[in-house]
């Protein structure tokens, strides 16, 4: 075991505000698995230390929870009034986590019309079917290669239902060479966000998702439900929607309004509004 320390870092938003789905608070520790490894992590809410309990070096969690984002410098961007202040001062040290792109591509592919519960039973099912046994009842997540040679009746055995199709083929995709993730890094917001949508079962909200926590676009702006009816409510008397807040639209507005590191306001709005309703 070792220690992991940063400013501003709360373990507790960070990984229960929706972002990642391998997470789950047990017994006073969060256990996950993370890079094909099993961990716990346990913070000290008066030191704010994080205790790490797993084979993973300590840069792999500080890369991994963006430790190296100057969390107080961004925030204070994306403050712009006083609904976006109390989501601040109520849930500060969320941060946006760093996820590996296969993984969070097929996530946020099953994400699709389900609820969190759902979603998370439905990786670990899937990952339990095609993973490699790390031990304790923990698995890895599939590659590509195994979930390429699943049949779509496999896979929907796991109650994936109509996204074990999108599954397959996204892994074809990505096995044959036809989509390389790592490019995706080096092109810009749209270009990227293009190269993802031709993807089947990957639109706006989605490809958002994937870009903003897999590839570090900052400017992605994912329109789910919850941040439609936030937008609508408090900010839809605003001219630039001009009567019309479309979940295209409100995406533009969030990219517009909060700037480059819109994607932290989103999340943050995100959270307050799963957790407190408006």
């Amino acid at each position: 075991m070792y220690t992991i320390f940063s400013e501003n870092f709360s373990l507790d938003f960070t990984l229960d505000c929706g972002q990642v789905f391998r997470w789950d608070y047990v017994d006073g520790w969060w256990t996950g698995v993370v890079n094909g490894q099993l961990a716990r992590l346990q913070q000290d809410h008066k030191s704010g230390e994080i205790l790490v309990d797993s084979r993973l070096p300590a840069d792999f969690f500080e890369h991994y929870f963006r430790f190296d984002d100057d969390l107080d410098a961004i925030l204070h961007e994306v403050n712009k009034d006083e609904f976006m202040d109390e989501a601040i001062r109520k849930y500060r040290g969320l941060r946006l986590i760093r996820q590996d792109p296969w993984e969070c591509l097929i996530s946020y592919l099953l994400a699709t019309a389900w609820s969190i519960p759902n979603i998370k039973r439905g990786i670990s099912t899937m990952c339990s079917t095609y993973g490699k046994d790390i031990g304790e009842g923990y698995y890895s997540f599939p590659d590509p290669c195994s979930l390429v040679h699943a049949c779509d009746d496999d896979l929907r055995g796991c109650k994936l239902g109509f996204r074990s199709g999108r599954v397959i083929k996204a892994a074809r995709h990505v096995e044959e060479g036809s989509l390389v993730l790592g490019d995706i890094f080096k092109l810009d917001y749209e270009a990227a966000k293009q190269r993802l949508m031709f993807l089947e079962g990957i639109g706006e909200k989605v490809a958002d998702c994937i870009l903003l926590f897999a590839f570090g676009k900052m400017e992605a702006f994912p329109v789910d439900t919850h941040v439609e009816k936030v937008v609508r409510t408090i900010y839809g008397h605003h001219d630039f929607f001009n009567g019309k807040a479309t979940k295209n639209k409100i995406g533009s507005w969030g990219r517009m309004y909060f700037g480059h590191y819109c994607g932290y306001a989103q999340q943050y709005f995100f959270y307050q509004k799963r957790l407190e309703g408006i």
